[in-house]
């Protein structure tokens, strides 16, 4: 977890111990992809534009969900004369306008020909360095409309599944205090009483990991993908689908299957354990095959670091007045929210 939002959870908790953490973090995970893949310098906590970015995102969540349970939402020519095709039109054009703002931003720092040189010599550019190069050395690479495109899907994956999984993980590890205080323990060890953390750290965390995964597997950020078959296919039991039909995978309801995983309710980080064994497939939080997410590296590092130093600083636990309601959506919300009690740690 960024310092800011830690600093801002301690102002908070002088008044309350209560809080709903969802869209703490949703700020604080798009704060990260934007200095990540975009350089973007800025505490987004505070910042009004981020605010209004963060709740379009979650209006299309719950509108592009429900356009696609309704068969009358199909055509986009009634879809958008009604009411939720009017919000889902609004809340478009207010993520788009948070986009258009990062690449103007950037273009502006790059008219400069000096700064274009010294991005260009750079170790490694960032995402949005990529795609304006492209465009500006051939001249007929992305169109505007494309870049910001690119952008769209990248801030958004970037933040919302990641914000989603961090949310469930502390929620997990809240109502599980023995793997909590294990996983701080852990951590504390490596730590110490700093809050720095280093790439080799990372891969020296084996329980705090799979304490994750477990959570990741009870509570997949993105609960199910659509996918187009290429080719007819044919199952075991005889019955077909052919080319061109689209099928929808839910991976919650994979990772919730006494068929695939043993008492699937129950939170056992066990399952992960390096001498574990379990189908290659069995495991999907970031998708499988050559359309698996493509940050799933930087997803899982960065659900480690806001890990560790949560728990270093806050002892968590649930509220029982509020527990949090699955609800799958592009990526997997609450309906209530994911209310947490936090205890500041001396």
């Amino acid at each position: 977890m960024c310092p800011s939002t830690q600093d801002k959870w301690e102002e908070l908790l002088t008044q309350d111990s209560h809080l709903e953490i969802f869209e703490h973090v949703s700020l604080m995970t798009l704060d990260t992809i934007m200095k990540c893949a975009f350089s973007y310098q800025g505490n987004h906590q505070a910042d009004r534009n981020s605010q209004a970015y963060i709740q379009a995102i979650r209006d299309m969540n719950n509108l592009v969900f429900a356009r696609v349970r309704n068969v009358f939402y199909q055509k986009d020519i009634f879809y958008w004369l009604t009411s939720e095709g009017r919000r889902n039109h609004k809340a478009c054009q207010l993520a788009h306008q948070h986009t258009d703002r990062v690449i103007k931003l950037r273009k502006a720092q790059l008219q400069d020909e000096g700064e274009l040189e010294k991005v260009k010599n750079k170790r490694h550019l960032d995402f949005l360095d990529i795609l304006l190069f492209a465009k500006m050395e051939n001249g007929r690479g992305l169109s505007d409309k494309d870049l910001r495109a690119e952008v769209d899907t990248f801030m958004f994956e970037g933040h919302d599944t990641t914000a989603s999984g961090i949310s469930w993980i502390l929620y997990a590890l809240a109502t599980h205090r023995e793997h909590q205080q294990r996983c701080r323990e852990e951590i504390q060890s490596l730590l110490g009483d700093g809050a720095s953390i280093t790439w080799e750290h990372l891969d020296q965390m084996p329980y705090t990991t799979m304490c994750i995964k477990e959570a990741l597997r009870l509570y997949p950020p993105v609960p199910g993908v659509g996918r187009e078959l290429s080719k007819p296919i044919t199952f075991p039991d005889g019955r077909s689908l052919p080319k061109g039909f689209i099928v929808l995978l839910s991976f919650y309801a994979l990772h919730h299957n006494p068929k695939v995983w043993p008492n699937p309710e129950v939170f056992d980080p066990s399952r992960f354990a390096p001498d574990a064994s379990r189908h290659s497939h069995a495991f999907l939080p970031f998708s499988g095959g050559s359309r698996n997410c493509i940050g799933q590296h930087f997803a899982m590092n960065e659900l480690k670091v806001a890990v560790a130093l949560t728990l270093l600083r806050f002892e968590l636990a649930p509220d029982p007045f509020r527990i949090p309601v699955p609800t799958p959506r592009i990526v997997l919300m609450s309906k209530n929210g994911i209310h947490l009690h936090l205890r500041k740690l001396l």
